[in-house]
């Protein structure tokens, strides 16, 4: 079983997740970060880390966002890994607590 990053990512992408992080499992978009399932040691101490509650165990997933496990796996193989947080997107506040965000991802890798 392995962690899932979720719609509320989109356009916020705090990084509280990534400074717990025992080992480099997530990767960072454009606009949203992942977890790479094969890098992911599923301790879960990023969960509560995330202040949009946009991680999920695999198996917790909630319907609406299933199609996030294989976004996940996808964008995990083609984005570049983060190792330290930074600021959250200028936009976070903004949309922290906006639904129906997935048209609105971006799938290119982070700059």
């Amino acid at each position: 079983m392995a962690f899932v990053v979720c719609e509320p990512c989109i356009k916020c992408k705090y990084t509280d997740c990534v400074s717990v992080c025992p080992v480099a499992c997530f990767k960072e978009g454009a606009n949203m970060l992942t977890i790479d399932p094969d890098e992911c040691i599923d301790c879960g101490v990023c969960v509560d880390e995330c202040p949009v509650t946009a991680i999920f165990p695999e198996e917790e997933v909630p319907e609406k966002w299933q199609d996030y496990i294989e976004l996940n796996v996808k964008l995990a193989a083609e984005w570049p890994t983060l190792e330290e947080s930074k600021d959250p997107m200028e936009s976070a506040e903004e949309f922290k607590d906006v639904d129906d965000k997935r048209s609105m991802l971006d799938e290119a890798a982070a700059e």
